[in-house]
């Protein structure tokens, strides 16, 4: 491709270096300065509308028409509404009657309508019967030794008789008849030393005979001694000592007796039990109703009763409520509890129908506060209901509880009242402006409240006060640093 080229005698003269223009442009200072001072000016002008913008918003009234509500006379109901369950207020419980902890296998579901004798619960009975095996053979050695030792007392009772009437009398007969054959023997002894002595004194007997005689004379009449001995011994000692002796066997096979007794009635007590027990295993319903389950806080650690759960004895498993006592239990907050009274009326919204109640009973204790509750304390209410077909326990419930009632006062909306250190406030539109007024207040509602003082009816009252609430000293010293000191120029009333 061929390239044209310009001789250098045509190309343009060139500007010296000095004299060529530059990207750069050097400003003068009276330029910088007046840059800056504009600057600066709408930054003024920035702040000087926000500031302006604020306190419109803070003090001049809102734009279009201000709502108002005149004073008028009627009704003031003050009530106080909370959340509820229904329930029955008479409930038959089903209680687990098995000692011990045991397994649930079955059960049956919760609101089920049940006929006597329909099966309820089922219970485990592996544990049960090898209760009743042991028990049993428990049972079966301490009757054995009972037995054993009834036998051992009836003849520690005849051992008493058949000494005192048997063995006593023959050993003392025996040494009553000892003692008389000694005595005999004492005499023959004397009458034999007596003959003796007088044929000694013939020549017929020797000195020899006579001291045998003497000697035979004198163990005759020491047997005589001993006989008489040990027979008063027998009457006064070994008959006392074998009697008590025999007492004494008596009592402690009396004592060992009635104690396998005891053994024997408190085992066999066990087995019996444990026998009817393992009937309980099988819970039936007793009569005809509605069948639901225990429901368990969050809190509590009572669990539902379900497949698998242990239970103990004397548990609530199931509970049958009587349909025609139907109640609410709601609770009630801790500021409103005193006002709360029983007989106080009461209307419940049930998810298809309205019914009135009345309080029946207020906790004077309320259960303890935690994150379960919101950290709300609050005072369990029962809510009577009439009997009404169709109420189910478990419903939800909304319960608006009267509290008191006034008729043909004055009213002031709620909306309309400012509460202030000084006291209650409301502003009333007059053709000069909205007025400040001091109110005298007594009881209200959500909506109303009671007028004492301050207003006539008639009056209208400006629902948005806080519009005529001056700033408070934060705002004021922000928009005073923002703004020009100058007059203010914002009214106080109400534009025409």
């Amino acid at each position: 491709m061929a390239i044209d080229t310009i001789p250098e005698t045509q190309r343009p003269p060139q500007r010296p270096r000095a004299q060529q223009p530059s990207g750069r442009q050097h400003c003068s200072p009276q330029g910088r300065w007046l840059r800056r001072g504009l600057l600066a000016f709408g930054v003024i002008v920035a702040l000087v509308s926000v500031a302006a913008w604020i306190t419109s918003a803070m003090r001049s009234p809102e734009t279009g028409p201000r709502l108002t509500h005149a004073i008028t006379r009627g009704d003031l109901l003050v009530t106080v509404t909370e959340q509820g369950i229904l329930e029955s207020s008479e409930n038959t419980e089903i209680k687990c009657k098995v000692r011990g902890r045991n397994t649930v296998i079955w059960v049956v579901e919760s609101g089920t309508m049940v006929k006597p004798g329909d099966e309820l619960v089922r219970l485990d009975t592996l544990f049960m019967q090898e209760q009743i095996d042991e028990r049993t053979k428990y049972a079966h050695w301490s009757q054995s030794a009972a037995d054993h030792s009834q036998a051992r007392l009836a003849a520690a009772e005849l051992a008493i008789s058949e000494y005192e009437q048997g063995r006593y009398v023959s050993e003392l007969m025996t040494m009553e008849k000892d003692l008389v054959i000694a005595e005999s023997g004492l005499r023959s002894a004397k009458s034999m030393l007596s003959h003796t002595e007088l044929m000694a004194e013939s020549g017929y007997k020797s000195a020899f005979d006579i001291e045998e005689s003497e000697f035979r004379f004198a163990q005759a009449e020491l047997t005589v001694k001993l006989k008489r001995t040990e027979l008063e011994v027998l009457r006064r000692f070994t008959k006392a000592e074998e009697s008590q002796t025999l007492q004494g066997n008596l009592d402690a096979t009396k004592a060992t007796h009635e104690a396998n007794t005891e053994r024997a009635t408190a085992d066999a007590s066990r087995r019996d039990r444990a026998v009817d027990e393992f009937q309980h295993c099988v819970v039936r319903s007793e009569r005809s109703g509605l069948v639901i389950h225990p429901s368990a806080a969050q809190w509590e650690n009572a669990p539902e009763i379900a497949e698998g759960v242990t239970v103990h004895k004397d548990q609530v498993l199931l509970l049958m409520p009587d349909l025609s006592q139907m109640q609410v239990k709601v609770g009630i907050h801790e500021s409103f509890v005193d006002s709360i009274k029983p007989g106080l009326s009461a209307r419940v919204t049930l998810p298809d129908k309205i019914l009135d109640g009345s309080v029946s009973s207020v906790a004077s204790v309320t259960k303890p506060a935690g994150w379960w509750t919101g950290n709300e304390v609050k005072y369990d209410t029962i809510i009577e209901l009439p009997s009404v077909k169709g109420l189910r326990p478990g419903m939800s419930a909304e319960v608006e509880v009267l509290i008191a009632r006034y008729e043909d006062v004055l009213r002031v909306p709620v909306a309309a009242v400012v509460e202030t250190e000084e006291g209650n406030f409301c502003w009333v539109k007059t053709p000069q402006g909205a007025q400040r007024c001091m109110l005298g207040l007594g009881d209200s509602n959500d909506v109303f409240t009671v007028v004492e003082k301050g207003l006539k009816e008639g009056d209208q009252v400006v629902l948005n006060p806080l519009a005529f609430e001056e700033p408070t000293a934060a705002v004021k010293k922000t928009l005073d640093q923002a703004t020009p000191q100058e007059p203010d120029s914002a009214e106080s009333g109400i534009e025409q």
